[in-house]
């Protein structure tokens, strides 16, 4: 102890309480602090002051949610089911909204197209992420009268066709794929051929218009249209010629289209699963089979 009040931190003590002292007396005989005096007291005790402000903040806070702590958990649970609330509520309006355009779609569609009987508005709900032709999964199937062969349009043109069909969904095969074939004409000449699929025009976004005839007038820019079968109606856009170019035999023509639909991003299609052929396409087709049989 006798060490203690010979040390250096006693004599600052000493010397802190010396002077708090001196400022008190001071106080009393002049009527209350001088600005210098008051200056110097704030400023030796400001530290003191802030860190009882923000202990006594903290003691607060720790008492307030130890006591409260089983009404602020039924708030924040409250809070919760109404935030799931409001955002099951929000999918379902832009659910709606969806629908009701989709809906809005096929109705223009069967107003252009009053042969055409469509299945229920159709959602990709699976994309094929190894199959290079972009194949997708629908939500809805043989339960909705669609079947193997049935065409799968856009608002904005051709997709492909039902490939795989379940009692709820089908799988679509895009005109990228090489299966899918589609008889064709150009809107400006009539220029007739047939689209294709394939590998590499499938990376590109592209389909081929081949078995034009070699003296065809085509050229880019011309609007492909098909022309009608059992497989695909007739008038629906298939898309735009962007280059044109001879086969390697030299004996006929080919062009390379860009798709109006792009199955590769599409989410929402009609099956076309009943429509009636044109007196044209039909005399056409039965000439072909004619001339087909043996």
């Amino acid at each position: 102890m006798a060490d203690f009040f010979k040390s250096v931190r006693f004599k600052i003590i000493l010397a802190i309480t010396a002077l708090l002292t001196g400022a008190m007396i001071y106080s009393v005989t002049t009527g209350g602090f001088s600005t210098t005096s008051s200056y110097v007291f704030e400023m030796v005790f400001a530290p003191v002051k802030a860190a009882s402000s923000r202990l006594s903040d903290r003691i607060r806070r720790s008492l307030d949610m130890m006591m409260n702590a089983e009404k602020y958990y039924d708030e924040n649970r409250q809070l919760k089911e109404q935030i799931a609330a409001l955002y099951g509520q929000m999918a379902d309006y832009d659910k709606l909204v969806t629908e009701n355009g989709d809906l809005r779609t096929m109705l223009e569609l069967h107003e252009e197209h009053e042969d055409y009987r469509f299945s229920p508005p159709c959602t990709v709900i699976a994309r094929s992420t190894n199959d290079p032709f972009a194949s997708f999964t629908v939500d809805k199937g043989a339960d909705d009268g669609i079947e193997p062969g049935d065409p799968v349009i856009t608002q904005n043109g051709i997709i492909g066709v039902c490939s795989e069909v379940s009692p709820g969904t089908c799988k679509v095969r895009t005109i990228f794929h090489p299966k899918t074939s589609i008889g064709a004409y150009t809107v400006r000449t009539k220029t007739e051929g047939l689209i294709s699929g394939g590998y590499d025009m499938s990376a590109d976004g592209k389909v081929k218009f081949e078995h034009i005839d070699k003296d065809a007038d085509i050229e880019p820019g011309d609007i492909v249209l098909t022309s009608g079968s059992e497989n695909f109606p007739a008038s629906q856009l298939v898309g735009v010629v962007e280059s044109v170019d001879i086969e390697t035999n030299g004996l006929s023509k080919y062009a390379m289209v860009t798709p109006a639909a792009d199955p590769r991003t599409v989410q929402g299609v009609f099956v076309v699963i009943d429509y009636s052929i044109d007196e044209v396409t039909a005399v056409k087709n039965a000439a072909k089979a004619e001339g087909d049989a043996p």
